[in-house]
C-alpha cells in the first residue's frame, strides 16, 4: 500500500510528547498522579492505520472516573499509560485510503502530541466551523447534552427544564436545546459571572448560584410551578434541592456526579423517597451507548451553532505539559464551557 505523509514527516520521525497517568489519587488528584514523557518514540503506522497530530485536547470530568481502579463502564487506564482523552488534529501519514494527509479528524487519541489510530476510529470533519467545536458543542458534550435531554428527558413545549452546571460544556448545550423546544430554561452554576452568562449570552431564563446562602428559597423561586425534566451533573445537595422540586412524572436524565468524583464519603441524598411518590423516571446514560442517533445529532447542531441558534465559549489551555492544571480547573468548575488545551 502506498504511504502518503506530509512532506515536514519524511524521512526521520519526531517524538512524541505524552502525559502518562502514574498513580492513583485518592481524592482530588494533583501533580504527582501524571508524568510528563517529552521523548516517546512514535509506534508503527500499519497498513489500515494513520498518524495524526493533535492540534487540540478535551478534558471532560469523566475522566476522573477513569483514574481509579474500581469497575465502571469503562476500564480504567492503566497506570504507565497514556491519559485518555478525546483529541481534534490532522493527519500527517495515512496508510489507509479512507485519509488523505491534511485531512482534519477527531479521535480518542489521548494526552499526547501525536497518536496512530485505524481508519474506523477516527471521524473527518468538513472545516466548516472550528476545528474545536467538533470537541465541544459539536461533539460528544453537545451529543450528551441532545440524547440525555430528547431522549431521556423527553421535553414538551412550556415544561420547565432545569439543569446543573449550566455553565460548563455539556450544560450550556442542555439549556439552549430547551429553550430550542419551546421550554422554560432554568440553569444552576458556581458563581454570579456564570450564571450572568447563562442568562445573558446563553438565553437561559434564569440560572441560580448554587454558592449562595439562599439557594434553596432562589431555586423555588424561578421553579414556581415546579420541576418537569431534571438534567443532572452535579449530584450531592444540589440534586437533593431540585428533587424537592420535582413535579409528578418529571424525568431526570443522570449525566454527571461531579461534585462526587473527588469525595473520600460521598454525598448521601434525602430526598430519594421524592423519586417514588412523585412517579419520577430517573435514567443514568453513558452517550456512547447511542451511537446509531451521533449522526442526526451531530447534524442538528451543527446546523443550529452555524444558524446562531447555540452559542458556546471555549477555555483554552496552552501546552499539553499544562493539560494536568487545566485538568484540575475544570474538577473545580473554574472553565466557562468547554474547556480544551491547544496543542500547537
Amino acid at each position: 500500500m502506498a504511504v502518503r505523509q506530509a512532506p515536514l514527516y519524511v524521512g526521520a520521525m519526531p517524538t512524541n510528547t505524552q502525559v502518562r497517568l502514574v498513580s492513583r489519587p485518592t481524592g482530588f488528584p494533583d501533580a504527582s498522579n501524571f508524568e510528563i514523557v517529552r521523548d516517546a518514540p512514535l509506534p508503527e503506522v500499519k497498513d489500515g492505520e494513520v498518524l495524526v497530530r493533535n492540534q487540540f485536547l478535551s478534558l471532560d470530568p469523566y475522566m476522573r472516573g477513569r483514574m481509579n481502579e474500581g469497575r465502571s463502564y469503562a476500564p480504567p487506564v492503566a497506570l504507565g499509560d497514556v491519559m485518555v482523552g478525546g483529541t481534534a488534529g490532522e493527519v500527517v501519514l495515512s496508510k489507509t485510503p479512507a485519509f488523505a494527509v491534511g485531512d482534519k479528524v477527531v479521535g480518542a487519541l489521548g494526552w499526547q502530541e501525536y497518536g496512530v489510530a485505524n481508519g474506523g476510529a477516527l471521524t473527518k470533519v468538513d472545516g466548516g466551523l472550528p476545528l474545536s467545536v467538533y470537541l465541544g458543542v459539536v461533539g460528544m458534550p453537545g451529543v450528551t447534552a441532545y440524547i440525555g435531554l430528547y431522549d431521556i428527558g423527553e421535553p414538551k413545549e412550556g415544561e420547565t427544564v432545569v439543569v446543573s452546571a449550566a455553565a460548563g460544556a455539556v450544560g450550556s448545550v442542555v439549556g439552549q436545546l430547551a429553550k430550542i423546544r419551546g421550554c422554560r430554561a432554568v440553569g444552576i452554576a458556581g458563581g454570579r459571572d456564570k450564571c450572568d452568562y447563562v442568562v445573558r449570552e446563553l438565553g437561559f431564563d434564569a440560572c441560580i448560584d448554587h454558592r449562595s446562602p439562599d439557594f434553596t428559597s432562589e431555586l423555588r423561586a424561578a421553579t414556581r410551578d415546579g420541576v418537569d425534566v431534571s438534567f443532572e451533573n452535579v449530584g450531592g445537595p444540589v440534586m437533593d434541592a431540585v428533587l424537592a422540586q420535582l413535579n409528578p412524572f418529571a424525568r431526570v436524565p443522570l449525566c454527571g456526579l461531579v461534585s462526587q468524583y473527588n469525595a473520600t464519603e460521598p454525598y448521601a441524598l434525602k430526598n430519594v423517597a421524592a423519586l417514588l411518590w412523585k412517579r419520577v423516571k430517573l435514567q443514568g446514560f453513558i452517550v456512547s451507548d447511542r451511537m446509531d442517533r451521533w449522526p442526526r445529532a451531530l447534524a442538528d447542531l451543527a446546523k443550529w451553532v452555524a444558524e446562531g441558534k447555540i452559542r458556546y465559549r471555549e477555555t483554552v489551555a496552552h501546552g499539553l505539559t499544562n493539560a494536568p492544571e487545566a485538568f484540575f480547573g475544570m474538577l473545580r468548575g473554574a472553565n466557562l464551557g468547554k474547556q480544551i488545551v491547544k496543542l500547537v
